[in-house]
């Protein structure tokens, strides 16, 4: 295959690969280009996970996670390789047309679907502060296939991107203004998520969804989405995926006098404050149980101290989301669809649940026997907001912008 040729819209037959890189993960998926639209569901997809770690494993389609073997001095590497067996096993014959990589931060400069060269990939470098858990690892992935198969277009699909229809209010950040002309500003992330609602959920939901809406992404990270006219107008993610709700293992908002007293009372350095933010906060930081509310919410009746601090994580967790959907309704000037995404958006009841009941105030009533049932319409004929689950669908989206960005 020529360089010439990987420039090509795909045509029948040819496949593109989506990476989804984290700090210690890789999910990947293959579609069928050929098939026209492209098909929702891979035709193979998986995941490497604990890489780095003691025991890392390796699941695909049919074959259940199990152990697998990296190589301890370059294991991030060693785990694409193993990925490109698998997709190499699975071409038959036919071609790798693109390969398309979440990518957490465009920065204020790249908002769509970009092409990699060497260009892109070094201002890209650049906004790995801005999101260490994963900005480091696909662009390790790009930087790694760019050098071994240049012939295959690498496309960078951005999470900040869908929020680039935020208005500037909602982007600017109240520091002194020369913040803003150096790029310091409210992003937003997981837009490949919202991007792929705003696919979905007319499609579900039909005009409703193009009036007032509020996604909740939640995952082991979370966020909200104000959506008018499926686009954002507010979203709760600002300039790191630090902001915003209580998440897994980080703090989501956090009074910045409370950074300042832990660096200068306490003396935590740089480091440890920001393995603290990212790594020990949040429902494992509160709890000390656990980043998951499913295993949580079976120590809520524990005696002491540990049943004590369960239902005082959960009680903060579904607080912020309720604060924040609050707040976002107030900026949409009312709420007419709800829509819950996400790992524990789309499995955890109960956090739904709660959720909801905080939000009667909306006129928001559940269908509890819906809602056990992950259904996608949850809410009661008599709620005045309909509420939603939406399985998210990011590999689709990223593979089906990296083919339109080849066009």
């Amino acid at each position: 295959m020529t360089a010439h040729d990987a420039d090509r819209y795909p045509t029948g037959g040819d496949l593109v690969l989506v990476l989804n890189c984290g700090s210690s993960s890789i999910k990947f998926a293959l579609f069928d280009a050929g098939q026209q639209p492209l098909p929702r569901a891979p035709v193979w997809n998986g995941k490497v996970q604990g890489i780095g770690g003691p025991s890392p494993t390796y699941g695909e389609t049919g074959i259940e996670p199990a152990p697998v073997e990296l190589d301890a001095g370059q294991p991030y590497r060693s785990a694409l390789q193993r990925i490109r067996q698998g997709v190499v096993a699975r071409l038959g014959g036919r071609r790798l047309a693109a390969i398309a990589h979440r990518v957490v931060h465009g920065g204020s400069r790249y908002f769509a679907p970009t092409r990699v060269d060497e260009g892109v990939l070094a201002d890209l470098k650049g906004y790995i502060p801005l999101a260490p858990l994963h900005q480091p690892f696909a662009l390790e992935a790009i930087e790694i296939l760019l050098r071994e198969r240049p012939d295959i277009p690498q496309v960078a699909c951005l999470d900040t991107g869908f929020h680039h229809t935020l208005p500037e209010v909602e982007k600017i950040l109240p520091l002194p203004f020369d913040a803003w002309q150096r790029g310091l500003r409210r992003y937003g992330f997981h837009g490949l998520s919202y991007e792929y609602m705003a696919t979905a959920l007319p499609e579900r939901h039909g005009a409703l969804a193009k009036g007032r809406v509020v996604v909740a992404h939640l995952g082991s990270g979370a966020s909200l989405c104000a959506m008018q006219g499926l686009q954002s107008v507010a979203t709760t993610m600002g300039f790191s995926a630090l902001d915003g709700l209580m998440m897994g293992t980080r703090t989501g908002a956090l009074d910045p006098g409370a950074l300042l007293y832990l660096m200068e009372i306490e003396k935590l350095s740089l480091e440890e404050v920001g393995q603290m933010l990212y790594h020990r906060s949040g429902l494992l930081g509160v709890s000390g149980i656990s980043p998951e509310p499913r295993v949580i919410v079976r120590h809520e009746t524990d005696e002491g101290e540990t049943g004590e601090r369960a239902r005082l994580a959960l009680d903060l967790y579904v607080r912020r989301i309720v604060r924040e959907i609050g707040a976002l309704a107030a900026v949409l000037g009312g709420l007419d669809l709800l829509v819950f995404t996400a790992g524990v958006g789309e499995h955890n009841a109960f956090v739904r649940e709660r959720v909801c009941r905080d939000l009667a105030f909306l006129g928001l009533a559940l269908d509890q026997g819906a809602n056990q049932a992950d259904a996608p319409i949850i809410s009661s004929d008599d709620s005045r907001v309909r509420v939603g689950v939406e399985p998210t669908n990011e590999e689709w989206v990223a593979a089906r912008d990296a083919l339109r960005t080849l066009d």
